[in-house]
């Protein structure tokens, strides 16, 4: 998970000792000897302050020390969503829609944030050059919402529309407001049991534990074709086509000039559920390399020209970038399951 610092130091000066004033003093002109001005406080004042100060001092940790030192309950708290928040989130999602129509890759960068925020820029641009927009968050109605208790540094929250088809979206409070991290993205396998409404933080260590590893093993699983890593995803799984596409693409097309790997891509977030699972939300990147003279082409020609203004026939390598939005279910076992999946080119090169 990120980690925000937030602090604050706020800095006194004293005056400088033996500084002048331009009042201090007043001159006789006639002797043109300086004349004491009349004091502003009497004698009993100037013991009062000095007693005063003694005793402060005396006073420790208790004193000046003390009332300088920030207190607990002063930390800034994270905002946690309201459902009117999340409602109001949600409706802005046809001004996401509408920016996309629009190609206003300005407006979509303002309204979106975390991994979905990197379509805003490669992607929009290639777009307004006539790819297919990458997704239209638009037109989704029927949502529930799951509204973290603790949602740690990153204040968020997720939704599931029912329709006109089923999908998840994550947003993400950043800069003051809630945005769209994540979506849509659809469901492709069986739907969690989850209650509408607060989701309580988890108290078992270890099923925390097994949720923040989720996208370190699945990542794992995609680049361990031999199976050794260990880690079990369910039979069926759209991760195991996933792995067949990496390693089949390379071996059909001449490892040496091809080649595709999986990264990870930005934070996870995780909804606890019942009996030690979890849903966790995360996004991984994958990045296709391809040498001239391995077989058939990666990325089509038109989307190639979107991205970069000029076909591929110039005899240099095309490496495409692609983001694969995710919300993976992790059992008590560990068991790896996808839930809901979205595959989105986010850029293409040519060197």
């Amino acid at each position: 998970m990120v980690v925000s610092a937030y602090a604050g130091v706020r800095r006194f000066t004293r005056p400088r000792e033996g500084a002048a004033s331009a009042h201090d003093r007043t001159r006789d002109w006639k002797g043109g000897s300086a004349v004491p001005r009349r004091p502003l406080i009497g004698p009993s004042a100037v013991l009062a302050a000095v007693l005063g100060t003694a005793l402060l001092a005396g006073c420790g940790e208790r004193g000046l020390a003390a009332a300088a030192r920030p207190s607990r309950d002063a930390t800034p708290r994270p905002v946690t969503a309201t459902r009117e928040d999340a409602t109001a989130a949600f409706a802005a999602l046809a001004d996401l829609a509408d920016a996309w129509q629009r190609r206003d890759c300005a407006k979509i960068e303002f309204l979106t944030t975390w991994t979905e925020s990197v379509l805003s820029g490669r992607a929009c641009q290639a777009a307004r050059r006539g790819n297919p927009v990458p997704a239209a968050a638009g037109g989704y109605t029927d949502a529930e919402f799951y509204l973290p208790e603790e949602p740690g540094d990153l204040p968020w929250f997720a939704a599931l529309a029912h329709k006109p088809r089923p999908a998840y979206f994550v947003f993400v409070r950043s800069d003051g407001r809630w945005r769209l991290g994540a979506g849509p993205v659809p469901v492709v396998g069986a739907l969690p049991e989850l209650e509408e409404g607060r989701v309580a933080p988890e108290p078992d260590r270890d099923a925390r534990v097994r949720a923040g590893l989720a996208p370190t093993r699945l990542l794992a699983f995609l680049t361990d074709p031999a199976g050794v890593s260990g880690v079990r995803v369910r039979s069926g799984d759209p991760m195991r086509d996933l792995l067949r596409e990496l390693t089949d693409r390379s071996a059909a097309d001449r490892p040496d000039r091809m080649s595709a790997e999986a990264r990870l891509e930005g934070p996870a977030y995780a909804l606890p559920l019942p009996g030690g699972g979890a849903l966790v939300f995360h996004t991984l990147r994958i990045v296709v390399t391809q040498k001239p003279g391995a077989g058939r082409p990666a990325y089509k020609a038109a989307a190639v020209r979107a991205f970069t203004g000029r076909g591929a026939t110039g005899g240099g390598a095309v490496t495409g970038h692609e983001l694969l939005f995710l919300a993976t279910r992790v059992s008590a076992k560990g068991v790896l399951d996808t839930v809901a999946m979205r595959r989105a080119l986010a850029d293409v090169t040519v060197s």
